[in-house]
């Protein structure tokens, strides 16, 4: 099947005129492929594809190598001061900025809950999905999931936050048990903190309406209006009509009244935590 080039929407972000100007002047010389400038860049075409349609930040380094390259007497050194600014995809842009003043955050998910997660969890779960993504575009990832933790962890809360995350997420030993004892640890500590609420959905529930994969995170701003986040492996969807809020809202509520109460939910988490704690040893006999 022959290589699709992506659309590109230059007018989006600095980012995405940054990748629009590659295009530009790969056609400018003789039509260049893509094929063909990674091999003089040293960088994979899927990874030059994502940049050059605005779906990855420029890494550090290459914004020179275009310059030589392409002979743009230090064009792309001066856009990329303006595009490595952003740390998220455009899509999910919205969320975050409505994430970054939130008042109120409820999520479901199948896995630990990203601003609950530390970094070696982080790491893993990135490195595994996203498999094509180079070393830089995880660390940036990793950098911006860390910057968004501290805003739960304020003094004084700014945020009420809510969390309902299903038994298996605290039973798979991701990065190994030694990994898992601190991650429990650290959520535990979590659902101490008088802002936070956590809530587990246990195996003993049997089937549930989310089970199929989707988070959902529910976002109430300052003037009490409510926007709802979905996500899957690979898609994001943000709402804010009011039909598709209220039956999200009825789906948490249910999900709510599946869950385990916050006390129990800690003896479960921290039965878990003692699971780890015992394997830990084991795995070095």
């Amino acid at each position: 099947m022959a290589w699709q080039e992506r659309d590109l929407q230059p007018d989006l972000s600095p980012r995405h005129f940054y990748g629009a100007e590659i295009r530009r002047l790969r056609k400018l010389h003789d039509n260049m492929s893509l094929e063909a400038l990674g091999n003089i860049l040293m960088f994979s075409k899927a990874h030059l594809s994502r940049i050059e349609s605005g779906a990855s930040k420029p890494p550090v380094g290459l914004s020179e190598k275009l310059d030589m390259a392409f002979g743009t007497d230090g064009l792309f050194c001066r856009l990329y001061e303006l595009a490595k600014r952003e740390p998220f995809p455009d899509k999910y842009s919205a969320f975050h900025r409505l994430n970054d003043r939130a008042v109120e955050h409820a999520s479901y998910s199948l896995s630990i809950p990203g601003l609950l997660q530390i970094e070696p969890v982080i790491r893993a779960i990135m490195y595994a999905s996203a498999s094509r993504a180079s070393d830089a575009e995880i660390e940036s990832w990793l950098t911006a999931r860390l910057e968004q933790q501290k805003r739960l962890r304020a003094e004084p809360a700014v945020c009420e936050y809510w969390f309902i995350l299903d038994e298996s997420a605290l039973r798979r030993p991701i990065a190994g048990p030694e990994v898992m004892v601190e991650q429990l640890s650290v959520l535990l500590a979590a659902g101490r903190r008088r802002n936070v609420t956590i809530q587990v959905l246990p195996f003993s529930t049997g089937a549930y309406s989310r089970m199929s994969g989707s988070s959902l995170i529910m976002l109430t701003s300052p003037d009490r209006s409510v926007a709802v986040y979905e996500e899957g492996d690979r898609w994001g969807r943000l709402h804010d009509d009011a039909e598709t809020v209220v039956g999200r809202r009825k789906d948490y509520d249910l999900l709510r009244a599946q869950s385990l109460s916050p006390r129990d939910s800690e003896t479960v988490i921290s039965s878990a935590l003692e699971g780890f704690a015992e394997d830990a040893p084991r795995r070095h006999a």
